[in-house]
């Protein structure tokens, strides 16, 4: 975690355009068998170990990662950062009454950091030109996005060139967490490396995406020589 904020940080400060993708392997499995979400996966500017099912994978295919690095966690230590740098920020996803109640929580929790633009994430294709503009104008330092998995990381690929804002990182359900709609799992359980079954208990209707967690650790042990080849 420390080195990756470290390294966001010199991003923003280079004003460098960069894709984060914060990895579980629900989203590996997706690229494996989708070429438009590896192209998506294989131009990112950094990916960071969010599931612990990719820590488990790298120690199994002896390339440990230290620790995970989750998008919630580093969103947070970014905030933290950007309290003190008094950077710019962006928020875009969800239903607009959970993007304005995180805003509004983030405000409180680091009232020195310049919340420039909040977007819900309910807008199609015809609609993308005017909210890349909304962004483009906002100059921000950093935008979060929390739109489906599907649309997600795509839609920072296909922008990102336009966007052109340092830090860009999907953070999937972490506005709904900050906004109160929902409990991050408890300590245990991260601790434990088990959030994914605390959210499947909290919300079984996820049970179809999680049906990628056992393939995932199938495709690991099966081609356990080819996990860290092109």
């Amino acid at each position: 975690m420390r080195e990756t904020v470290d390294y966001l940080t010199q991003v923003v400060e280079r004003r460098e355009p960069h894709h984060i993708i914060t990895a579980n392997p629900i989203m590996v499995m997706a690229a494996v068998n989708d070429e438009k979400m590896m192209r998506v996966m294989k131009q990112a500017d950094l990916i960071v170990p969010d599931g612990a099912g990719i820590i488990w994978a790298a120690n199994y295919v002896n390339e440990p990662l230290p620790e995970r690095v989750t998008g919630f966690d580093l969103l947070h230590e970014l905030m933290r950062v950007g309290e003190q740098r008094r950077w710019r920020v962006f928020l875009l996803g969800t239903t607009q009454e959970i993007i304005t109640e995180a805003a509004n929580n983030l405000k409180l929790q680091y009232p020195l950091v310049d919340i420039v633009g909040v977007q819900n994430g309910f807008f199609g294709p015809t609609e993308d030109d005017e909210v890349v503009a909304r962004i483009v104008e906002a100059a921000p330092d950093m935008l979060f996005v929390a739109r489906s998995a599907t649309t997600q990381e795509p839609w920072i690929a296909q922008f990102r060139d336009r966007l052109n804002v340092p830090i860009m990182m999907g953070v999937g359900g972490s506005f709904d967490i900050i906004s109160g709609k929902m409990k991050r799992a408890p300590v245990i359980f991260q601790k434990l490396r088990l959030e994914w079954f605390y959210r499947l208990a909290k919300e079984p209707a996820r049970y179809k995406r999680m049906l990628a967690l056992p393939k995932f650790v199938v495709k690991v042990v099966r081609e356990k020589e080819n996990v860290t080849k092109p």
